[in-house]
């Protein structure tokens, strides 16, 4: 009597038996048995932040990956990126790549603001074994287009003006204005009361009672941290009358010269400008009217006629005219002959005569106011007497004085002239021989006294 399962019934359950196990350890063999070494990180995932259009990558480091496999996963979304090397989303601006070792790294190109969030580089372990990076994506500042029409920048002097200037931007942008000329910008409230700053922040700009002095180019300039920080320009247009101004009214210039004549002018829009003449004659540029423009700012200008080789026709009343939309003025600038008197010459030949005759003149009245009783015996004197030269004159004067005072002392005869370099005498100190017509009538005084003093002697003895 035989025990047991047949034969074939047992090679059945063996096989089957086999293939169990097989299921298993296939089902079973992504868990390492507890002695096995575990994938680990070799460093932090990295956190970005990049300019919107600008490309990026997360770099993962896992050591002893072996048999497991590591994933990119956008962690907000949940959404699989990729795994190993095969990309799991339909997106053409990411990728990955393996340096065929223990770096993976996931590329984004052209960052978009929705690229922004939190990216885990995951291994498949039990328990899952992550690292996650995050990523900021910053846009630079750009100024949305409000359609402000030049019509809505443009109003009459003494009214408002509203500009505004919206900008985006991650972080959201700072707006501030300030004029293109650097000048302050007047802020004035309901009230009227004005005040000026370099710089005004805030996304609108409320020019109230605007003046013409205002007028121009005004920047709005949005910054946010992320260059570059972009600007827009304003420009305000302030319509009014026309002004003219003239500084030289009355203008005066000589025949065969140029003259030229100007007018001041302030005018928005810019005005028609014209000169005429007094008798309203239009003034046009040619060969005689040279008509030129000098800009000074947005609003005035220097209107310039030159009128040339004047000639007696030309003289009279010119008027400059400017006009717009607003109304019309003038100016008016009387230009007249001026005249040049021909300078007189006197020769030299002249001049002298006259000066030789003034000088006997002033001889003649100075000789009479200082003569003695001897001018009665003028008359001795010899002709040569006013050719003595300097040196002898105040020889003279000097040795009279004390020839006339010895002779009335004692009847001895004269004594030896003075030397020549004796001090002059006291009358001399006190009236020095400055001018030749006192040193002539002192040299002949003292020929009058010698001659006199000699004779005295002579009768005496």
């Amino acid at each position: 009597m035989a025990y047991g399962l047949p034969y074939g019934m047992a090679s059945r359950n063996f096989a089957l038996c086999a293939l169990i196990v097989v299921f298993l350890y296939t089902s079973l063999g992504q868990t390492p048995p507890k002695s096995e070494v575990l994938p680990e990180f070799l460093a932090l995932l990295e956190n970005h932040t990049v300019t919107q259009g600008r490309d990026v990558s997360f770099t993962c480091v896992v050591n002893h990956l072996q048999s497991y496999k590591v994933a990119w996963i956008k962690s907000d979304s949940r959404a699989i990126l990729a795994i190993h090397t095969h990309m799991v989303a339909h997106n053409p601006r990411l990728s990955v790549t393996h340096n065929g070792h223990n770096t993976w790294k996931l590329h984004v190109t052209n960052v978009q603001p929705n690229d922004s969030g939190t990216y885990m580089c995951q291994v498949n372990t039990d328990p899952m074994r992550s690292q996650t990076g995050h990523m900021k994506v910053v846009i630079p500042p750009d100024i949305m287009d409000l359609d402000n029409t030049a019509d809505m920048l443009t109003t009459k002097e003494n009214g408002d003006l509203l500009l505004r200037c919206r900008a985006t931007g991650n972080p959201e942008p700072v707006v501030i204005w300030r004029r293109e000329d650097g000048r302050n910008i007047t802020l004035r409230n309901e009230n009227s009361v004005k005040r000026t700053a370099r710089t005004f922040e805030g996304e609108q700009l409320h020019l109230r009672g605007i003046q013409r002095q205002e007028m121009g180019s005004y920047l709005c300039i949005a910054s946010n941290g992320v260059p570059p920080s972009v600007s827009k320009r304003y420009y305000v247009n302030v319509r009014f009358k026309p002004l003219i101004k003239v500084s030289n009214q009355l203008v005066a210039a000589p025949v065969d010269s140029d003259v030229l004549l100007q007018c001041y002018v302030e005018s928005s829009p810019k005005a028609l400008n014209t000169w005429y003449r007094n008798n309203g004659v239009k003034l046009l540029a040619d060969e005689k009217h040279d008509i030129s423009e000098v800009t000074i700012n947005d609003y005035a200008y220097q209107l310039n006629l030159t009128v040339r080789h004047l000639d007696k026709s030309d003289f009279g009343t010119y008027t400059c005219s400017a006009e717009n939309a607003f109304g019309k003025m003038e100016g008016s600038i009387r230009l007249q002959e001026l005249q040049i008197s021909k300078p007189t010459t006197v020769s030299t030949r002249n001049t002298e005569t006259i000066e030789k005759h003034t000088w006997h003149k002033q001889t003649e009245k100075k000789g009479k106011k200082h003569s003695y009783v001897l001018d009665k015996e003028s008359d001795l004197i010899p002709k040569n007497v006013g050719h003595t030269t300097p040196m002898s004159r105040r020889n003279l004067s000097s040795a009279l004085p004390n020839i006339a005072n010895k002779s009335r002392i004692s009847a001895f005869p004269a004594p030896a002239p003075a030397p020549a370099h004796s001090a002059p005498t006291q009358l001399g100190a006190q009236k020095p021989p400055f001018n030749g017509v006192k040193s002539l009538r002192d040299s002949r005084l003292c020929h009058v006294g010698l001659v006199v003093i000699v004779l005295m002697i002579l009768i005496h003895d």
